[in-house]
């Protein structure tokens, strides 16, 4: 089978390593890639934006199948386009792709299926919002509706932090994402990511994790699109699990099928774990960046003919098998992430990979012969353990073999779990 895969990313490395090892696997393109993602798949220099380019050259290399990672392509309706060109791609359609393109429409669902949520309200202008949360008063959520590359949620813990979220959406801190805002209630409880794959009708339980949003240790500072996660995510019981496939992944399948946008794709639910239990914070319509890297790790069977089969609705004829193994990743990223930070910063050295931990690449690139950090999240040190405390010592010893000097790390991911491992 040839294989195309979209995106840059740390998400994309994962995903190019773990499609590498497929014996169905003839030949690997990405596009654009990264130097990590070059070890596995040829790079290639496509505008990914320019669908009738992609389609151009997926009709070249006689392209079997399309996995497509980043969110941006989705909710521009890369999949629909590349579908309609007789091309099987991995990836939810333009108007199922709207659970993560829109805060509000994802809500919106919820309300009319039942599917726990915080309550809410949207809002296109900034008073009425103030208003709002001059009414609920703190803490609350502010979102930007739109996509926000993972900064554009408030979690206010007091009405002045709120309301000045609210002025930074519609003041164009986020761009078109914040032309709308959804305040939602504050949900109490501990935070857990659950995966499931859905070819329309069909679902397959992947796997739990836990990411860090939060830039420092102790979960302080402001959000970031993740410093780091592991699996499994030991709040999500085999009970727990249970009660999400029933209250929250079913009715949604069901419900989008129903409104007229049948869902086919990977499920990333963020959800808060309640004293009521499972609900839902909200939909990503793709593999997590950085949870992609730990699930990868964790993963036992073939990935490729279980995205295959997502992608040609036959997945009640796959399974997915997993190692009992935790995994855990750090991210290292650039002095400054979130905020501004310098670019083209030289990387002198990363370790080689053994079979218990790996560094995928995130933010990089080669420049003059130099590899050098090009982005916020740069790299992911990914390992393995017995347990959390275990693949937590893996990996930071492996993150203190690289050499950056622009880099830095939050020093406790994990620390959830390795609190209740030594309990």
């Amino acid at each position: 089978m040839k294989v195309l895969l979209i995106g840059s990313g740390g998400r994309e490395h994962a995903l190019a390593w773990k499609i590498a090892q497929s014996p169905l696997l003839d030949e690997l393109y990405a596009a654009p890639g990264n130097p990590g993602i070059a070890d596995h798949a040829t790079l290639v220099s496509l505008d990914v934006e320019d669908h009738a380019t992609v389609i151009a050259f997926a009709r070249e290399k006689a392209i079997d199948f399309v996995v497509v990672g980043p969110e941006a392509p989705l909710v521009a309706g890369l999949a629909d386009d590349l579908r309609a060109a007789g091309i099987a791609t991995f990836g939810p359609s333009k108007a199922a792709a709207q659970l993560e393109g829109s805060k509000g429409f994802t809500k919106d669902l919820c309300a009319r299926y039942d599917i726990p949520t915080g309550a809410y309200q949207r809002f296109k202008t900034a008073e009425p919002a103030k208003q709002y949360v001059r009414e609920q008063g703190a803490p609350i959520v502010i979102k930007a509706d739109g996509l926000a590359a993972g900064k554009g949620v408030t979690v206010a813990m007091s009405e002045a932090e709120a309301l000045a979220a609210i002025d930074d959406c519609f003041d164009g801190a986020f761009g078109a994402a914040g032309a709308e805002v959804v305040v939602e209630a504050f949900l109490d409880g501990e935070e857990a990511s659950f995966f499931c794959l859905s070819d329309g009708k069909t679902a397959l339980a992947l796997a739990t994790a836990q990411d860090h949003k939060r830039v420092g240790d102790g979960d302080t500072g402001p959000n970031t699109g993740g410093m780091g996660a592991y699996s499994p995510a030991p709040v999500m019981t085999p009970a727990m699990v249970e009660r999400t496939m029933k209250e929250i992944i079913e009715p949604t399948i069901s419900g989008m099928a129903k409104d007229g946008n049948p869902f086919s794709g990977v499920f990333f639910a963020g959800l808060m774990i309640t004293a009521k239990g499972p609900e839902l914070i909200e939909y990503n319509v793709r593999f997590g960046d950085p949870e992609c890297q730990v699930l990868m790790m964790r993963l036992k069977s073939d990935l490729l003919p279980i995205l295959y089969a997502t992608a040609t609705g036959t997945l009640d004829k796959v399974e997915a098998e997993w190692r009992d193994d935790a995994a855990l990743t750090v991210v290292l990223a650039s002095k400054g992430y979130p905020g501004a930070y310098d670019k083209n910063t030289p990387i002198a050295h990363i370790p080689d990979a053994s079979e218990e931990a790996k560094v995928f690449h995130a933010g990089t690139a080669l420049k003059d012969g130099r590899l050098v950090a090009t982005g916020g999240r740069v790299l992911n040190v990914t390992a393995f353990g017995k347990n959390v405390t275990e693949a937590q010592a893996r990996a930071y010893a492996l993150a203190a073999k690289v050499e950056w000097e622009n880099g830095f790390c939050r020093r406790d991911i994990g620390w959830q779990a390795v609190a209740r491992e030594k309990v």
